[in-house]
């Protein structure tokens, strides 16, 4: 069924969605079902929908998926209901989703959604509302555990809302990015001209641990971070026969991993390392010849960060010398921190405080992370526009990325009524910025 077809018969369709969604997770660069489905249903709304290479560049893209990623995302995808028409127009992972309402003359308003979900299993609790209420994910290994399922949610039913709106002047943009969670999907569309011509631009985020009934904003707290894949390249050999001609690049990892966390911290400023992932090794009686590494820092202050990218050379580097192994470390992504327009700010704040079901709206909240939109939010600033990523309040049983995270779903409809409320303001207005 399609989703114009499930949501003609819902009173409530940023939950159906959301629940359709959560059934179906799909990671970086391989949201075909979702991407597909989107599409379809915008256009059957009457936005004018763009995808694919129309709004990502590839050479952009970062550790794009292979051939064979791909080609099993659109088999699974399509077996889950995803649109082929739609599929078709989204060639190596490009699934970015741009869509244009034209209502008149006037300001480019534009929402930014996240499609993608995480490696994450979910947990099998029995009180667990996915589980107890059967939409949990259907994918082994996948998981929405962060609430972009409810962010897609939002999109669609704001867009549904309004399109039906009267007397609006302007174009309203929806955009639909792939791959938030590993920070490669914004910059290709950037790149692609996703946000080009926009005069405002609103990103909004569920939970974030603030309480359902508020609205933070302004989020802040955006960390600037760096993630690097690091390779250890050693020499085999027999682990009792002949040791000392081996190169032992587990070592390399190992004694990184250990340094890397080590890294004395930056006074006055919040820094933060994370090894996730170490593979080494083939067999018990082998020395290993090769280790990989993925690792991020993060910090609040810009030179803090670059004091910990150095660290984190020399800390690498220095480990690999001592087993007498080449190493290479390339950077995979960069998220440059955030500043928001006041004057959006703001405006989220007006319209939130007059929302029933709203009890307090806060200034600011901090994020405690990143996100990439703030390479969308720096783009539209750049140009002359305006941009702000707000929080919107959702009760959550567990952490962000948890196997047991969900949201409270009575927060969808706040977070289209002030997107709704955000943009009838701004397109109700005549003229441009």
């Amino acid at each position: 069924m399609t989703l114009a077809e499930m949501i003609a018969a819902s009173n409530a369709p940023a939950v159906l969605v959301r629940r359709d969604l959560h059934r179906h997770p799909e990671t970086a660069f391989l949201e075909y079902r979702t991407a597909s489905r989107v599409a379809a249903y915008l256009d059957h709304l009457g936005f004018a929908v763009r995808t694919g290479r129309e709004v990502m560049d590839y050479d952009a893209v970062i550790d794009p998926p292979s051939v064979g990623q791909v080609a099993e995302a659109r088999r699974a995808a399509l077996a889950a209901g995803g649109d082929p028409a739609w599929m078709e127009r989204m060639p190596d992972g490009l699934t970015g989703v741009v869509a244009d309402y034209r209502f008149g003359e006037g300001p480019v308003v534009a929402f930014r959604f996240d499609m993608d979900a995480l490696p994450v299993s979910e947990t099998e609790a029995a009180e667990h509302r996915p589980n107890a209420e059967d939409f949990r994910s259907r994918f082994a290994g996948r998981m929405h555990a962060c609430g972009h399922d409810g962010h897609v949610g939002i999109g669609l039913a704001l867009a549904r809302r309004l399109s039906r709106e009267k007397g609006l002047s302007g174009t309203l943009r929806l955009i639909f990015q792939p791959a938030e969670e590993s920070a490669r999907g914004a910059a290709p569309m950037v790149a692609g001209g996703a946000v080009e011509g926009v005069d405002h631009l609103f990103v909004g985020h569920l939970g974030c641990l603030l309480p359902s009934g508020k609205i933070g904003a302004s989020a802040v707290g955006f960390l600037v971070s760096s993630r690097f894949v690091v390779t250890f390249r050693g020499a085999v050999a027999h682990a009792a026969m002949g040791p000392q001609e081996g190169r032992n690049a587990l070592l390399a990892g190992a004694a990184a991993a250990l340094g890397l966390h080590g890294i004395s911290r930056f006074a006055g400023a919040q820094t933060f390392v994370n090894v996730g992932m170490l593979t080494a090794g083939t067999a018990f009686n082998i020395v290993a010849d090769t280790c990989q590494m993925l690792v991020e820092v993060r910090a609040d202050d810009r030179a803090a960060h670059d004091y910990m990218v150095g660290r984190l050379h020399a800390v690498i580097e220095g480990a690999a010398a001592m087993q007498q192994c080449d190493v290479e470390i390339v950077r995979k992504s960069h998220m440059p921190g955030n500043e928001n327009s006041r004057d959006a700010a703001e405006l989220i704040a007006a319209v939130a405080r007059g929302l029933p079901g709203v009890t307090e709206v806060l200034p600011e909240w901090s994020i405690g992370g990143g996100d990439d939109a703030c390479l969308m939010i720096r783009r539209v600033r750049e140009n002359g526009g305006s941009a702000a990523y707000c929080i919107i309040g959702s009760d959550i049983p567990a952490v962000h990325h948890a196997a047991d995270f969900d949201i409270d779903e009575a927060s969808l409809e706040t977070g289209v009524a002030l997107f709704a409320g955000v943009a009838q303001r701004l397109l109700g207005m005549q003229g441009g910025r």
